[in-house]
């Protein structure tokens, strides 16, 4: 709602037993939440990252990131969005292909910018 966008809360995947839901909580609800989708056995895909307004800039998000990152295995991938990149290219993410509008709700001529990345785990 915050970007104009509306989702529908719950797209089937959210109640999926694949589906791993990761947050920060204060005393009273999550205040920064995540969601990995198992695309594979090989593939999880993280989704819907978002922070409540007033707990931005804490470095939550980034926490959530860095948990999946350390409990996951597989490739991790994720769709961007685009004035994100950066943030997530310091986590270790690599571009992985051009960027795209994803539509937003029922039209389809108005979207917002997302880069497709990709985590590239280190070799020992």
């Amino acid at each position: 709602v915050e970007q104009n966008c509306p989702y529908p809360e719950l797209d089937g995947f959210d109640i999926d037993s694949d589906t791993r839901h990761v947050w920060i909580a204060d005393e009273e609800s999550p205040v920064s939440y995540l969601r990995v989708l198992r695309e594979n056995k090989e593939v999880n895909r993280i989704g819907r990252v978002a922070t409540s307004l007033h707990n931005r800039r804490r470095g939550m998000a980034e926490s959530l990131v860095e948990h999946v990152i350390n409990t996951t295995s597989g490739e991790l991938v994720l769709d961007a969005q685009a004035y994100l990149e950066n943030w997530y290219e310091e986590m270790g993410f690599i571009t992985n292909g051009e960027a795209f509008e994803e539509g937003c709700g029922r039209d389809v001529n108005s979207g917002i910018l997302h880069v497709p990345m990709v985590y590239k785990r280190e070799i020992d």
